[in-house]
């Protein structure tokens, strides 16, 4: 017989049997066209039997190997399994001639616009036995796939895939529709994405075509083999659904077949919050999930109370059922029990019970916490001295972690006896950090102190205009080598989420190294004045610790970020950043200072940026010998005098250029600029304070290398000064390093004041 006849008879034969399972109302129903799709699934079915078995090993088990990290998992621990160290035997599957493949929808294998339904179609083999259930309902029986076909048989049904059960490159692939309607599971299609999803209870997975990458629940995990469409139908391989949802199956490799086992129990499990209380409610957050489309119907208990009346450890456990009838394995939590918390005991007392007017008071907490977690102390009243005499009514408020307070009011009485006038007081007795006030109409009178400076080499790049950034481009663009400071202070007014990059550039022959040597930076924030002071309070932190010292190496030719804490955070609208910077190159580098969209890459938006203008109102500019220097070594501190910073006149503004707009730059009020301020004599007994002459200032100092704050609050011009040093009995050298925080207003002066005498 030879091979045309043969392969008629066998044709003739697989119809024969395709239609002898077909109930016989379906087959009247159906026209020759669908005898004829019939046909050629039969006929692919053959050609498809040609391909290698799975695994020669699960012809003797008929199972597949356990999973090592899966105790009891019958799916073996590699990602992609057993199943797919089959060998793939060519077959055609190309698209008729004279007619053109279309996009397909992987939620719906439909050709797109076509609107085809392509769901399986269930093929009767007999009338299942049904008890309480319908016969049509998923159900979490196992699930039978035959391999290089597209039957699929669950609960004495049969059903037809969209595409058989193939094998391409050594991996088994099932197609996702007809396997997800089986398993119980929902299936969706994101537009957006251009990702088909799998939900089954809390878990998600999400395919894309022609990618070997899938997540599950976020994460993302990589398959031997990737998705694809074939004639309308989306196929992915089969075990990156049962991996992902811990699906166990078995081999059959005499019967050619692989078994999903479905019958899964529900999950449950449950928190408590952080501490319990003995006495206290318990706050029970359950999370359970039913498996194949099931529901939650019941629930057990064991161990469970609202409140626990004693401290000690609990054992509580928790099930639940599903709507089959399957209760999910016990989940056991052990809960200590704390005893009772306890609010925190407020208690102060006073070194005295009574004062004179202007007699400095000690106030010494004594409160406690039965946890030692006191968190918040608020003071009421009290002063460090009062001027107006009877009795004064301090109070102090304490609170512990849990957000339990306790109040303590007691009363000391002040008598009609003046030990100091309020102005001595304060200079005397006010602490290093704080502020009081004063008449600050007496200062312009003060003797200026006549200093002379010297401006080391340090190139300051500032780029503070556009402060209010409306587009996305190139706020500040310079080169520099050697020496040189950063001072970058922006708002986001650009409507998105945005980031602000530094981009090096090396043109040279040779490879550069660009040094960090120290880093102020805060925001983002929605306070300009809150962002300058924590900057500058960074830096000057940043020089006594040298902590935030990095090396980075730019090839010939080569881009590359720096200063990379500008741009760890994105901006919200109207949020502001702020970064001061001191660095070294020991070539010539070229600096972008941009602001972009918060996804974008910096390196390819570069080039294609705008060059930003100015705003008219803030400053910009490129200044050399930015570090000022100011040694004096007369003796001050003897009489009233002032050393005044950033007014223009005795410390003039620094002069450079706009480079972007091709212009001569004044540096007003200095920003930027570092003083190096060297006191070498001054009186003992000396009160040195910071008065802001131009507005609100937000700072602070280092003075004799530690940090001071110049108040905890703002100060104000020109009635407030904030307490930097004082003197003792004896003359001393004083060193103070100063930069003017962005936000903050200039000019400012360094009153120095005679102390008046302890009483």
């Amino acid at each position: 017989m030879n091979l045309k006849k043969k392969l008629s008879i066998l044709t003739a034969f697989a119809v024969f049997q395709a239609f002898a399972v077909i109930p016989a109302n379906a087959q009247t129903a159906e026209s020759s066209d669908t005898t004829s799709v019939n046909t050629a699934k039969v006929k692919s079915v053959e050609v498809l039997k040609k391909e290698q078995p799975i695994n020669e090993s699960e012809v003797k088990t008929g199972t597949a190997t356990p999973a090592t990290n899966q105790p009891g998992n019958t799916q073996p621990a590699n990602n992609e399994s057993t199943i797919e160290t089959e060998t793939e035997t060519e077959t055609e599957t190309t698209a008729p001639s004279g007619t053109e493949a279309k996009p397909v929808n992987p939620e719906t294998d439909e050709e797109q616009g076509e609107g085809e339904d392509t769901t399986p179609t269930p093929v009767e083999v007999e009338q299942p036995t049904t008890s309480g259930t319908s016969a049509t309902a998923k159900s979490g029986g196992d699930l039978t796939l035959y391999m290089n076909s597209s039957k699929m048989v669950q609960d004495g049904k049969t059903y037809t895939a969209g595409q058989p059960m193939a094998v391409k490159n050594g991996v088994s692939y099932v197609a996702i529709r007809a396997l997800v309607d089986r398993v119980g599971y929902d299936v969706k299609y994101d537009n957006t994405t251009k990702e088909t999803i799998i939900i089954s209870g809390t878990d998600e997975l999400r395919f894309k075509t022609n990618s070997r990458v899938y997540t599950v629940n976020g994460e993302a995990r990589t398959m031997k083999g990737a998705a694809y469409q074939e004639k309308n139908t989306f196929m992915i391989p089969l075990t990156s659904i049962t991996q992902a949802l811990k699906i166990t199956y078995t081999v059959n490799q005499p019967s050619k077949t692989v078994v999903l086992k479905l019958n899964s129990k529900p999950v449950a499990s449950f928190t408590v919050q952080k501490e319990v209380f003995a006495g206290e409610s318990v706050i029970y957050t359950t999370k359970n999930s039913a498996a194949n489309g099931l529901t939650i119907v019941d629930e057990r208990w064991t161990g469970r109370q609202d409140s626990f009346d004693e401290p000690g450890v609990y054992i509580v456990t928790y099930a639940v059922q599903d709507s089959s009838g399957q209760w999910s394995d016990p989940f056991s939590l052990t809960i200590k029990v704390e005893r009772p918390n306890l609010p925190p005991v407020a208690m102060f007392v006073t070194d005295k019970e009574e004062y004179k007017m202007g007699e400095k008071i000690t106030y010494i907490d004594q409160s406690t916490d039965d946890e030692n977690a006191i968190e918040k102390r608020d003071w009421e009243n009290n002063a460090l001295a009062f001027f107006v005499p009877g009795p004064k009514t301090v109070s102090l408020t304490v609170t512990d972690k849990h957000g339990l307070s306790n109040t303590y009011t007691k009363v000391i009485n002040i008598t009609g006896e003046t030990l100091y006038s309020m102005s001595d007081f304060n200079q005397l007795f006010t602490p290093v950090g704080e502020k009081f006030s004063f008449n600050g109409g007496e200062v312009p009178a003060m003797e200026k102190i006549p200093f002379t400076y010297n401006d080391e080499s340090s190139l300051l790049i500032r780029s503070n205009s556009p402060e209010t950034v409306n587009q996305e481009g190139i706020v500040y663009k310079e080169s520099s080598i050697g020496q040189t400071r950063f001072m970058i202070h922006h708002v986001n007014n650009t409507g998105k989420r945005v980031k602000m990059y530094v981009v090096a550039t090396n043109n040279n022959p040779y490879t550069a190294v660009f040094e960090q040597q120290n880093m102020g930076f805060a925001g983002p924030t929605p306070f300009a004045t809150v962002a300058g002071k924590l900057s500058i309070d960074k830096w000057l932190q940043s020089m006594q610790t040298g902590a935030d010292q990095k090396r980075v190496y730019i090839e010939p030719g080569q881009s590359k970020l720096i200063l990379t804490e500008l741009n760890n955070i994105p901006m919200k609208e109207a949020q502001v950043i702020s970064l001061y910077s001191d660095a070294f190159s020991d070539y010539e580098l070229d600096y972008n200072v941009i602001m972009i969209e918060e996804n974008k890459d910096p390196m390819t938006e570069l080039s294609s940026l705008p060059v930003l203008d100015r705003d008219g109102v803030h400053n910009r500019g490129t200044y050399p010998n930015a570090t000022r220097s100011i040694t004096y070594d007369q003796e001050v501190g003897t009489k009233p005098a002032r050393l005044p910073l950033g007014d223009n006149a005795s410390d003039p503004n620094l002069v450079g250029t706009d480079p972007m707009a091709y212009t001569d730059a004044s540096n007003a009020g200095n920003f930027g600029v570092l003083y190096k301020i060297t006191l070498n004599n001054v009186a003992p007994r000396t009160l040195i304070s910071f008065n802001p002459r131009g507005g609100k200032y937000y700072g602070s100092a280092l003075v004799n290398g530690q940090l001071v704050q110049l108040s905890s609050k703002s100060l104000s011009a020109p009635n407030e000064q904030g307490v930097l040093y004082r003197t003792g009995s004896y003359g001393e050298s004083v060193t103070i390093i100063f930069s003017a925080a962005p936000g903050s207003n200039l000019p400012v002066n360094l009153l120095f004041t005679p102390l008046p005498a302890e009483k």
